[in-house]
């Protein structure tokens, strides 16, 4: 048969119709989710040879829903680093095994008597792990002591971190950018991040920058030696401010000496600096003082103790919310608390990395799920261990579409042109609007995952991981990848570009 079909002449007219059937067999097995390729198309080898990547060092896996096999299977074995795309597993496995409606408590106890709004004592507050206890619901809690009658505290400031376990913890040690927010390390009682927000506002009639500190803090100076630059284009204003950072956990001074171009406007950054406690004991007498309170004594680390009273509460967001802030924004100090909780709840506090590594493997497992090559630490991405492959992302991600939770951890992924962080990806591209993608990124490390809305109306799970140097040029073959899955079947006269 094969020699008829390459040959001319009478036998090559007998090969047409055999020609005919192999063609038709192809075109109609293309397009079928059934037939799995391990070889690239076209344009996603094109683009990763253009970006300077060996296949070798890529992995894609592509998978229609409710197909039995994939549609791309590329190096989808391989144990790599997914960066933050890892926070697809701490955050399904939090929905699953807590609950869309769960929340963090953080209480207030008066040890002590409290009497005539004057507390003998030492006020105790006692973290759970809350990921989102920011400025404005620290400030809600304060305010609700004071609403209660109590305004002169005349112990110390007492905090029971015990929920998870203490640790010693470096900031510098990941990437040594101990200032950056996403160095932050978790604690049973975080508040606001640890952060401090610079607003750096530009007076041209006065030709400076004024910096303006939220919250202000007494431990913390800022020495502003900032000069306005005029006439220079913004581009990278963070490395133009020539940041001089020192201290340690009890005090903090950011001093910058470079300039600052007017054309940014006003613009905002966060800094995370002291320790838990010292920055804790910094608001907490910001806050209390402006409500008209008093506090006596220093910050110490310990418990309420049984004859201590309960006298105040917050409460945190659903965690269907607050997974939204963990994927959307790829936060890494969220996802860390949330990780740790897990093994609080699964496993016993105090909260540890290791239980919360067992609680997941046993819920992995009792789905039938079975990742042999899986590494974590704590879940966010933030890690030069964590290994996962793509074909188990992808499952990951299929198993998920079919779960209870599937809503809530869908809606809380950046969408494609529209927010979070591919808020500024694919705008006009057909794609545009119709994918669900958690990004990641580290050095020598780029990663997407999630849910694409092809052409045909299809729902699609993709996954895309590069380890390599060149990692830091793989964005046009993530793109690449998102428009083929959803283009790969739409007319010439239906696809955008």
């Amino acid at each position: 048969m094969t020699r008829s079909i390459q040959s001319g002449g009478a036998a090559g007219r007998a090969g047409r119709p055999a020609r005919w059937l192999l063609a038709a067999l192809a075109l109609a097995t293309a397009g079928l989710p059934q037939a799995a390729r391990a070889q690239l198309p076209e344009p996603l080898a094109r683009a990763l040879a253009q970006a300077g990547i060996p296949e070798s060092a890529a992995a894609f896996y592509v998978h229609e829903i409710g197909a039995e096999r994939p549609l791309l299977a590329a190096g989808a074995e391989r144990a790599m680093n997914p960066a933050s795309s890892i926070k697809l597993l701490t955050t399904y496995a939090g929905l699953e095994l807590l609950g869309p409606a769960y929340t963090w408590v953080t209480e207030a106890y008066a040890a002590g008597v409290l009497k005539d709004e004057v507390l003998a004592g030492d006020l105790v507050i006692r973290g759970r792990g809350d990921p989102k206890l920011t400025l404005e619901n620290f400030w809600l809690l304060l305010r609700e002591l004071r609403a209660r009658g109590l305004r002169e505290i005349r112990g110390d400031l007492v905090l029971d971190r015990k929920y998870f376990a203490v640790e010693e913890y470096d900031p510098s040690r990941f990437d040594d950018q101990p200032t950056r927010p996403y160095n932050t390390g978790p604690d049973a009682l975080l508040v606001n991040f640890k952060a401090v927000r610079l607003q750096f506002i530009p007076d041209t009639d006065a030709r400076s920058i004024r910096i303006v500190a939220q919250p202000v803090l007494p431990q913390v100076q800022i020495v502003n030696n900032l000069a306005l630059d005029a006439k220079g284009a913004c581009g990278d204003w963070v490395g133009k401010l020539r940041l001089d950072a020192q201290g340690n956990s009890t005090t903090a001074r950011l001093a910058f000496n470079g300039a600052y171009p007017a054309s940014c406007g006003e613009r905002a950054r966060n800094f995370s600096v002291l320790g838990h406690a010292q920055y804790t004991l910094g608001l907490f007498r910001e806050l209390w003082r402006e409500l008209g309170g008093t506090l006596g004594g220093g910050v110490r680390d310990g418990d309420a103790g049984a004859e201590a009273r309960l006298i105040a509460a917050v409460q945190s967001p659903a965690l269907a919310e607050v997974v939204r802030d963990i994927n959307k924004y790829s936060n890494n100090v969220m996802a860390r608390q949330l990780y740790l909780t897990l093994g609080a709840v699964g496993a016993g506090a105090p909260a540890a990395a290791h239980k919360t590594g067992r609680v997941i493997r046993q819920w992995l497992a009792g789905k039938g799920l079975s990742f042999p090559e899986l590494v974590l630490e704590n879940g966010s991405g933030l890690s030069r261990v964590e290994r996962i492959s793509a074909g188990s992302l992808g499952q990951l991600l299929l198993t998920a579409f079919r779960s209870a939770v599937m809503p809530e951890l869908l809606a809380s992924l950046p969408v494609a042109a529209v927010d979070g962080t591919m808020k500024k990806r694919l705008s006009g591209a057909g794609v545009a609007g119709q994918a669900h993608i958690k990004t990641g990124s580290l050095a020598g490390v780029r990663s997407i995952a999630g849910y694409v809305l092809d052409s045909q109306g299809r729902r699609v799970v993709v996954v895309f991981i590069v380890n390599h140097a060149n990692a830091g040029n793989a964005r046009p073959v993530q793109d690449a990848l998102l428009r083929w899955v959803h283009d790969r079947d739409a007319g010439p006269c239906c696809r955008r570009r």
